[in-house]
């Protein structure tokens, strides 16, 4: 079998053959094992970069440290720098794996890997994609995914797709009359998965359940849809595994790390520790038990070139009373730490309350296709829809009356119906925005 995406990573100088034989390794350790090697990479990332990054000694400074719990946070405004200041000592910019993040928290930076650690990145990817029989070498993606519009970004991203074995639908216009063409496509070529994210995705699910469609009935070949970057809602996965025939996994990661969390074939949103290790924290940098809401801090257990240790993501989470060191889990990813409303009363709730609870209603016949929430002060908030009639009075005064009795009565809100929603330039739809 010819492996073009296997060799094209090793062209590009990152050696997956070695990465996928240490990570065969480390998913074969016993659980005992595992928690040697949790502790030993640690130890080694900490003392590697207290050695060769002067970056990472600057900011833990003079402060002595005698256990794990006193390295100090980093988030992600320590890290809005030129990326030269931050790289360990024997890297350069040009013989490292760079990219920038998506700057979906409001923190955008650009961030660099070493390129064995990029290795066992991708190695973790194939690794979980397979619990799907998704192989990068031979499986045909559908990509609901941004692209860079400039001519030279939009041609580099192409020839990637190509390497890649993906067809790429570009998600800034997914009116009908677009979607239909997609489906077209459907029709044509033989897809094995979807991988994009999550909004575009339900959005086309949507409009196969206005056809009465079923995906796989049309593209026979298709296995399992992946969906990231945005909130997977129970009731839009019951919708897109209805709509396209086959099961949807939830994926949660970030660029500058790896995959945090993908769910497993028994449901369960299993973390990666293999190369990584996730800690939830109280405001005071405490260490959470299993089963208690906090911020999720990571640490990447091999990039040399540039420090994540105890990496403030800006999500807030809850681990799973289930979980152990070898297969942690996450229970639940409650939204991001920026996405919080302050309400009139001094209470702070998580802006994906506001729109889990309106979502509830607003989509309830079908009319709404998406929407978002901005919070414009203290006690208003604008709601943008896209809908193929205008919300009538008695939907409006319904969604007022739950966030009324959900979070708390006498808030203000404008609903305001559009063509399209706003997305980031990479085509991600922010649900939830406080600009105050």
């Amino acid at each position: 079998m010819f492996k073009l995406f296997d060799l094209t990573l090793k062209l590009n100088g990152f050696p997956i053959v070695k990465a996928k034989a240490e990570f065969d390794k480390i998913i074969s350790f016993s659980e005992e094992q595992h928690r040697v090697f949790i502790e030993n990479k640690k130890e080694e990332i900490v003392e590697y970069h207290l050695e060769n990054n002067p970056f990472y000694k600057e900011l833990i400074g003079s402060k002595k440290i005698n256990n794990w719990n006193d390295l100090p946070i980093l988030t992600k405004k320590n890290l809005q720098k030129p990326l030269a200041e931050r790289l360990s000592k024997d890297c350069e910019t040009k013989s490292v794996f760079v990219n920038k993040t998506s700057g979906s928290s409001g923190d955008p930076f650009i961030f660099a890997k070493d390129k064995y650690c990029h290795a066992i990145t991708w190695a973790s990817i194939i690794y979980r994609f397979s619990w799907y029989k998704i192989n990068f070498n031979t499986s045909f993606q559908a990509r609901f995914y941004g692209i860079p519009l400039d001519f030279i970004g939009n041609k580099k991203e192409r020839i990637k797709d190509f390497l890649s074995n993906r067809f790429r639908f570009t998600i800034f216009d997914l009116s009908d009359v677009v979607l239909e063409k997609v489906l077209v496509k459907f029709k044509a070529k033989k897809f094995d998965y979807i991988n994009g994210y999550t909004s575009s995705v339900v959005l086309f699910a949507k409009f196969l359940q206005t056809k009465n469609i079923i995906l796989k009935e049309i593209c026979p070949t298709l296995k399992v849809c992946m969906v990231t970057s945005e909130m997977l809602f129970d009731e839009d996965k019951i919708l897109m595994e209805r709509q396209f025939g086959i099961p949807v996994v939830n994926e949660y990661g970030a660029s500058e790390l790896d995959l945090i969390a993908f769910q497993n074939q028994n449901g369960e949103w299993q973390i990666n520790s293999e190369t990584l290790f996730v800690e939830i924290l109280d405001e005071d940098n405490n260490v959470l038990p299993y089963g208690k809401e906090g911020r999720v801090v990571i640490t990447s257990l091999y990039n040399k070139a540039h420090p994540f240790i105890r990496y403030d993501i800006g999500d807030i989470g809850i681990l799973d009373e289930k979980s152990t060191v070898q297969k942690p889990l996450l229970k639940q990813l409650i939204g991001r730490t920026n996405d919080v409303a302050i309400l009139p009363s001094g209470k702070k709730s998580p802006g994906l309350t506001f729109y889990y609870v309106t979502k509830s209603i607003i989509e309830d016949d079908g009319n709404v296709k998406e929407f978002i929430i901005k919070q414009t002060k203290i006690n208003a908030f604008e709601i943008d829809y896209v809908s193929e009639k205008e919300l009538h009075l008695e939907q409006i005064s319904k969604i007022e009356e739950a966030i009324s009795l959900y979070l708390e009565p006498n808030l203000n809100f404008i609903f305001t119906r559009k063509n399209s929603l706003e997305r980031s330039n990479r085509g991600k739809l922010k649900q939830f925005k406080s600009m105050i």
